[in-house]
């Protein structure tokens, strides 16, 4: 079977399988995008992070679709949804479970929390306490729940979508860096646009259209795309323009702190999915590009005054838009 092949070396992904592949993808694309309209680059972005097996972090104001997305996914494939609202009152136990006694048996057994889907939204995860907090995100780390002495693995596979308004702070906890670093994404839906918003209540009657959705992919399928991320070649040029990128960050006078080593593996992971997502099996600097601010952005502190003012996420975007461009991609 013939290989794909670029002028950096033979892919590792037969062509076959790779057209297959992006067939695929691009069903699961198509299918979300029927029910959640006009935001084609959104949908793109949470795709590649389902397909590299990270989670996203949605901020933006309410109701732009953030639950409809979420549950589009997981219509999509098939996968079971779980949405928890966060609140201040909600404890570790109340999303990942708890073992009780029971009388019938004469034993403990563990009921698990709603943390055991595949796809899980995290509603206004900020409005909860640091404890739950680190809890949720523990658990996405490891992709399982140890309660008691015992470890409890998640389903595979699982994906977090957690959503925070950027526009109010009373009564919130904001998540420290090394727990948003936790996502490989962060997004902004922003409102559709007025042909889409106009067609969407001349069209939308009592029936929400996202509950008609049928499964275009099975979960064993994802789960082969997301075992073909490692597949997918990485130049080394590529490693060295985003190794720039990264350092550039940490030297930064206009951040107090630049992105880990552990961001810099996530950025090439999201590199690979993208590619893949394109219908590629090997990276170009376009991917990078694209993912650079929503890869990044949440990794950095402002230096200053500007990590606590309500812009914060904008001006680190720019700053990160300004690094960037002071780096000469790889040709």
């Amino acid at each position: 079977m013939a290989s794909v092949s670029t002028r950096s070396g033979s892919a590792r992904i037969p062509a076959e399988r790779l057209q297959n592949l992006h067939q695929q993808i691009g069903k699961l694309i198509a299918n979300i995008e029927s029910v959640f309209q006009g935001k084609s680059q959104v949908v793109q972005a949470v795709v590649t992070a389902l397909v590299a097996e990270g989670h996203v972090l949605l901020e933006d104001v309410p109701g732009v679709g953030k639950t409809t997305l979420a549950r589009a996914i997981a219509h999509s494939l098939g996968a079971k949804f779980q949405r928890i609202q966060f609140t201040s009152d909600l404890l570790p136990t109340d999303i990942l479970g708890l073992t009780l006694f029971n009388k019938e048996k004469g034993d403990f057994e563990f009921r698990p929390g709603p943390i055991f889907a595949h796809v899980v939204l995290a509603d206004e995860i900020n409005r909860t306490s640091p404890r739950t907090q680190s809890a949720l995100l523990e658990a996405m780390a490891e992709k399982q729940v140890s309660l008691d002495d015992r470890t409890y693995p998640l389903p595979s596979p699982f994906m977090v979508l957690a959503t925070q308004n950027p526009l109010e702070y009373h009564g919130t906890y904001p998540l420290p860096e090394s727990q948003l670093d936790r996502f490989l994404v962060r997004l902004s839906i922003g409102y559709p646009s007025p042909e889409v918003e106009r067609a969407l209540l001349l069209q939308r009657q009592q029936a929400e259209p996202v509950d008609a959705l049928q499964p275009v992919l099975s979960l064993m399928e994802l789960r082969e795309i997301q075992s073909a991320v490692d597949q997918v070649y990485l130049d080394g040029s590529l490693a060295d323009y985003l190794l720039q990128v990264v350092q550039a960050t940490r030297v930064s006078k206009l951040l107090r702190a630049g992105v880990s080593t552990r961001g810099a593996l996530a950025l090439a992971r999201a590199a690979r999915a993208q590619a893949l997502v394109k219908g590629r099996s090997f990276c170009l600097p376009e991917d990078l590009q694209a993912l650079f601010v929503p890869v990044l952005t949440h990794r950095v502190s402002l230096a200053g005054s500007g990590e606590m003012a309500g812009n914060r996420r904008q001006e680190a975007e720019a700053v990160i838009r300004d690094i960037v461009s002071t780096i000469e991609p790889p040709v």
